[in-house]
């Protein structure tokens, strides 16, 4: 008798809302914090859709190429992570969490991102590290509270120009982009010019007291060719 091989692609079964409300916990700061992080699912269960009221969501390390529009419902999530999928675009609707604060996509596979990321105005970090991205869209420069962005291993050439609107950045992270040495210098040399700090003559190495001395004739011969 001969038998037929089994079906071995069968789709897995969406997760049931029982078994996603079982991985909910609540964080020592008291927040609900969904964990659906190495389920190895292929999208995004639309059982969450009744646990909208959640803090922090966790999708990492799964296989998701694609987030549906019902995002928008977590009006409330201030942490939204999705590393490590398979990621090739983000919705627009994902401008409708208003309340977010950490966002991060590293290791996927985004191209491009859709302009409704600036309107994450409570956002503080944005990591965007291990994509095929070779430019940001100018509305990033929107995201007045963003502390820390990461921008590494991916195709940037240049310093993305809306960096110089962010006047809450200290942090970002190129590394492993064929962007120059002398433009990432450049762009964040311009955040230092707005501090000074003031010290003695007699306070100063030899060398800086060179420096300066040199600087300030410079400055005194300016001003008397503009006299």
């Amino acid at each position: 008798m001969v038998y037929g091989k089994k079906n071995t692609n069968k789709k897995k079964k969406p997760l049931p809302l029982k078994l996603v409300q079982n991985c909910v916990k609540i964080t020592l700061d008291g927040k609900s914090r969904l964990d659906l992080s190495l389920k190895g699912i292929l999208t995004v269960p639309k059982s969450i859709q009744k646990l909208s009221d959640l803090d922090e969501v966790d999708l990492s390390r799964n296989l998701i190429r694609m987030i549906p529009d019902f995002i928008e419902d977590f009006i409330k999530i201030t942490v939204l992570d999705l590393h490590s999928n398979y990621l090739e675009e983000l919705p627009h609707t994902i401008g409708g969490l208003q309340a977010l604060e950490v966002l991060n996509l590293c290791n996927n596979r985004l191209e491009s991102l859709p302009d409704e990321l600036g309107l994450l105005k409570n956002l503080h970090s944005l990591n965007l590290g291990l994509n095929l991205l070779k430019t940001l869209p100018a509305s990033i420069g929107a995201l007045k509270e963003l502390r820390f962005l990461g921008l590494s291993d991916n195709g940037f050439t240049s310093v993305p120009s809306c960096l110089g609107r962010l006047l809450k950045l200290e942090r970002v992270n190129l590394d492993g982009n064929p962007v120059m040495t002398q433009q990432i210098h450049r762009q964040t040399t311009v955040r230092t010019t707005d501090t000074f700090h003031l010290v003695r003559e007699n306070d100063l190495c030899e060398e800086c007291l060179l420096k300066y001395q040199t600087e300030m004739k410079k400055i005194q011969t300016v001003e008397e060719l503009e006299i």
